[in-house]
Order: structure tokens, then C-alpha cells, then sequence
């Protein structure tokens, strides 16, 4: 009697082991969901945008401690990739005026995508909330790292994009609630990294950026990548995975 009382317990014992250790959603994982192609307008309205799920972009270094409240969503089509971002803030801190600078040096939002993990390269896109933009293709050789802008960028091959600003002006210095940035990026800028639309089950290396300058530079990631102070959205390594539905 005492044996299988013993057996029992340990029965019970391990069910409640392997049920408290289930399978979770993989956080670091983003299901992009394909969609029919639609004309970005900045403020994110177009009905596929309620097919995607909202990501958190959280603070990964805040001098001040404070942060606020980001998130982004991500779609696909047969000629690229869509990204919005909706970023809480008080002030613009924008006074660049051109595309191609360093716009990391005032409020942005960043995408990094890694299609092929064969190659230490990536694509870097900045957009800032006056919505002039940085395309770059970034070799990144164990931490030596140097951007190069395309070429041949027109038609097919540029990018789609615009802003908004909510609860104030679009401009630089004002104040506001928030700001939205919508992206295109299409398949063929992203040549030689990727041949064409991925398939199914297609998985790509990427990551999700913001720097705010409210309080002192403030960064932002979806997949958190410096664990020292210092933030360094380059390591690669700890970018997180889009997987093509």
C-alpha cells in the first residue's frame, strides 16, 4: 500500500513538473503575416494593419530612468516589408533637414534586417519623425562595422515612407504626444542579401530601434542587445527572428 501511495505522489509530482514548464510564445520570435501591397501615409490606417500584432519596443538605456511607450508592427507583401512604429513623446528633438545623415544623433526609429545569417551584413534603415531617411548596407566584421548607402535608388527599388505627429505640429522642437513612422522596404533594395519574396516558414535575423532625446539619449529595442551601459544596436548575435507566415 505505502509503495503505490509512493508511486502515485511521484506521478502526480511529475505531471505538475511538466505541465509548469509548457511551452511558452517565443518572445523573440515576430509571426509577419503577408498582406496585398498598400500606399504608407504615416499614420498607419490602412485596414491590414489590424491583421498584425503589436510588438513592445522597451527601453534598453535611459540616463534619466524614464521612458515611454513604443511599439511597432510588421507586415509583408509579394515586394516587401511594411513596418509602423507609434512612439510616446513630449518633444521632437529633430532639426536635420536631409535624407542620408546621422540621423541617430536626434528622435529616430530603426529597423535592422539580417535575411542571411551565411554573411556578416545587414540592412539598417533610420527614419526621423520630419521623415527623411537612412538606407544603409552595414558589413559588420567582429564589431568592425561601416554603412554604404545604395545605389540605383529609384523605382522599385526605393523605399515608401511617412510620418505624423499626434497632439501637436510635425516640426522641429514642438510639443506633442506621440509621432508615427510607416515603412516599405522593398525586396529588391535588399539585393544580393535576398533573391526575391521569402516563403513560408522563411525566417529572417532582425531587430526594432528607437532613440529619443527628451531626456538625454534614451534607446529603445525590441530584442535588447548591449548589456553594458553604452548602447550598441549592432550585435547582430542578439537580434531577434522574424518568421514569414
Amino acid at each position: 500500500m505505502m509503495n503505490r501511495l509512493l508511486l502515485f505522489v511521484l506521478l502526480v509530482g511529475c505531471h505538475r513538473v511538466v505541465f509548469a514548464f509548457r511551452p511558452v510564445a517565443d518572445s523573440a520570435t515576430i509571426v509577419v503575416k503577408k498582406t496585398a501591397d498598400f500606399k504608407v501615409n504615416g499614420e498607419g490606417t490602412a485596414p491590414a494593419w489590424a491583421n498584425a500584432a503589436w510588438i513592445p519596443v522597451t527601453v534598453q538605456e535611459s540616463p534619466s530612468g524614464k521612458s515611454m511607450p513604443t511599439r511597432a508592427k510588421v507586415l509583408y507583401s509579394d515586394k516587401g516589408v511594411y513596418f509602423l512604429f507609434v512612439s510616446e513623446d513630449q518633444k521632437l528633438t529633430t532639426t536635420l533637414t536631409e535624407d542620408f545623415v546621422g540621423l541617430w544623433k536626434e528622435d529616430v526609429v530603426e529597423v535592422f534586417l539580417w535575411p542571411d545569417q551565411s554573411m556578416p551584413v545587414y540592412f539598417e534603415y533610420e527614419l526621423s519623425p520630419m521623415n527623411y531617411e537612412l538606407p544603409i548596407l552595414v558589413p559588420n566584421f567582429k564589431g568592425r562595422a561601416m554603412g554604404w548607402q545604395p545605389w540605383h535608388y529609384a523605382d522599385e527599388r526605393k523605399t515608401q515612407h511617412a510620418t505624423s505627429a499626434q497632439g501637436g505640429e510635425k516640426k522641429s522642437g514642438a510639443s506633442v504626444k506621440s509621432w508615427t513612422a510607416e515603412i516599405f522596404i522593398p525586396f529588391r533594395l535588399l539585393g544580393p542579401l535576398v533573391s526575391g519574396t521569402p516563403k513560408p516558414g522563411d525566417r529572417w535575423r532582425a531587430n526594432l530601434y528607437r532613440i529619443d532625446y527628451d531626456n538625454g539619449a534614451t534607446y529603445y529595442a525590441w530584442r535588447h542587445t548591449s548589456m553594458v551601459k553604452g548602447s550598441n544596436f549592432h550585435e547582430y548575435d542578439r537580434f531577434g527572428t522574424l518568421l514569414f507566415e
